[in-house]
């Protein structure tokens, strides 16, 4: 299955490439902007937008969704003696923006900002003992268990310059970003635009930049946005919107990819809570049956998703068998009455207004306008992304006490492995970041899945967490996986890699 997602997007792209040409200014248009520019202390996934034109990692994903090596010239994983260790050895001359060469001790610095607890990153080093530098170009990653996701993240270590991030704080590292990537930073306006330009002295010759500079414009509203594009002001933009997509393929002069995201949408309940109706099974029940998601992905996003039963195709686990909660407001509500909710009951629904996945913002409304119709009378509260991410989190105060519009991050092709260490393992000190459940022996399979390395094992366990999770409706109510489309002209040559949920730019460049 992962094979024909993989070869899916790979026709996809192929029919994108073009040539690059003489270098100039190109100016394209982000619907959202990250919060954080330091990728130690990055807090969600929208923030590799900014941090994938400066920063970089040991691998990274290719356009055809194979991992390969970027940054790591070499390395392997191997059992020693009790440990478990990964070797690394970095490729040799390359330099930061600054012109200082990367090292080693550059990665080790960046292991002890990363496993800070001020780094959201730190539960990715959980069975991390130590990193161990060797010389300039070699270093030991030393585990007390074997972690099946650090491949998955790149082996989750970015390169940062040692002396510049202590030369000029966290204050200076978010103000003037410094790293390996084929962009070097020029100047920002906070919610109005980043400038960048080539990075001359970039490593990878053929992922270098021949574009000057480019300009990265923030325009939120769909309709501002789009309207830029048609008239030209901006060469290139995101996020558009579903029921525009149809329209601009069909422009002359004008390309549209349509691509997944690495994105689940799911709906989150509080059923840790003893006085929330959300722990009863039956309850989260009658939520599965009283949604029309299939209606909400055809009419709110007009067919740009993937309807998830837990997973999409191509992810590990994938269970094409498996079978949705038929829409069936009468059995919801019949439901609620076996659970003593004979009259329903009020519930803070909280939603995200931040155009971070098309529509998102009407898919959360669309979906407790549904659950009110059966009595699960939803008290929307909007919220912005950064409150979002605050309220999601189990550890935040104010808690949230409801039903929230979630995502977690599953990557391409799919691992749900993080995810679900996420939102459906018992919150902990080091699982369970935003987790509203608890199930001993979802916990239990969880932990073994994250440390195991065979993957025809991996696949069984990732299965057997599906269906229980499935059953219980345990950490929350998938939907979908979403579609995002990017529209360019044609006098543009750009190849969409799928770092940044398809908004890298190591391909961007002016058609011949």
């Amino acid at each position: 299955m992962r094979h024909l997602l993989a070869g899916a997007v790979a026709l996809i792209l192929a029919t994108l490439a073009a040539p690059a040409a003489d270098a100039r200014d190109i100016t394209v248009a982000f619907a959202a902007e990250p919060p954080q520019t330091d990728p130690t202390r990055a807090i969600a996934g929208i923030d590799a937008y900014f941090l994938t034109l400066f920063y970089e990692q040991l691998l990274n994903v290719d356009p055809t969704l194979g991992r390969v090596n970027w940054l790591a010239e070499s390395w392997s994983f191997a059992p020693s003696g009790e440990d478990h260790v990964l070797s690394v050895k970095i490729r040799e001359g390359v330099r930061f923006h600054n012109g200082d060469t990367l090292s080693a001790h550059d990665f080790r610095y960046a292991y002890e900002r990363q496993r800070d607890p001020a780094s959201r990153s730190a539960v990715r080093f959980r069975f991390v003992r130590d990193l161990v530098v060797h010389d300039d170009l070699r270093f030991d990653v030393v585990f007390d268990r074997p972690d099946a996701l650090f491949e998955q993240w790149n082996l989750t270590l970015w390169a940062v310059p040692r002396r510049y991030f202590q030369a000029v704080g966290d204050a200076g590292i978010q103000a003037h970003p410094v790293g390996t990537g084929p962009w070097k930073f020029v100047s920002r306006k906070p919610r109005e635009e980043l400038v960048v330009e080539r990075f001359e002295d970039y490593w990878n010759a053929p992922a270098k930049p021949r574009a000057q500079r480019l300009v990265i414009k923030i325009i939120p509203e769909d309709t501002t946005r789009v309207a830029a594009f048609k008239t030209g002001t901006v060469d290139w933009i995101d996020a558009v919107p579903p029921a525009q997509v149809a329209g601009l393929a069909s422009l002359r002069g004008v390309r549209v990819a349509s691509l997944p995201t690495a994105n689940n949408l799911y709906l989150g309940m509080n059923a840790v809570d003893p006085r929330s109706p959300l722990g009863d099974v039956r309850v989260r029940r009658a939520v599965a049956h009283a949604i029309d998601i299939d209606a909400i992905i055809e009419h709110i996003v007009y067919g740009q998703g993937v309807r998830t039963v837990q997973l999409a195709p191509g992810t590990l686990g994938y269970d094409e068998g498996l079978a949705p909660y038929a829409y069936d407001p009468g059995r919801s509500r019949a439901l609620l009455a076996e659970a003593g909710y004979p009259r329903g009951f009020s519930v803070n629904c909280y939603n995200l207004t931040t155009p971070r996945e098309p529509n998102i913002k009407e898919v959360g409304e669309a979906a407790f306008a549904f659950l009110t119709a059966v009595g699960i009378r939803c008290r929307i509260v909007q919220m912005e992304y950064g409150a979002w991410v605050h309220v999601l989190r189990t550890a935040s105060r104010p808690a949230m006490d409801g039903i929230i519009s979630a995502m977690g991050w599953q990557g391409l092709p799919g691992d749900p492995t993080d995810a679900w260490s996420g939102h459906l393992h018992t919150f902990t000190d080091r699982w369970g970041r935003v987790s509203y459940h608890a199930d001993p022996e979802l916990d239990g399979l969880i932990q073994t899945l994250r440390t195991t390395l065979d993957p025809e094992r991996r696949e069984q366990l990732a299965r057997r967490i599906a269906r229980l999770k499935h059953e219980r409706v345990a950490g929350g109510l998938p939907t979908y996986r979403p579609v995002v489309s990017l529209a360019w002209r044609d006098t543009i040559a750009f190849r969409p890699w799928p770092a940044a949920y398809w908004r890298s730019m190591y391909e961007i460049d002016l058609a011949p």
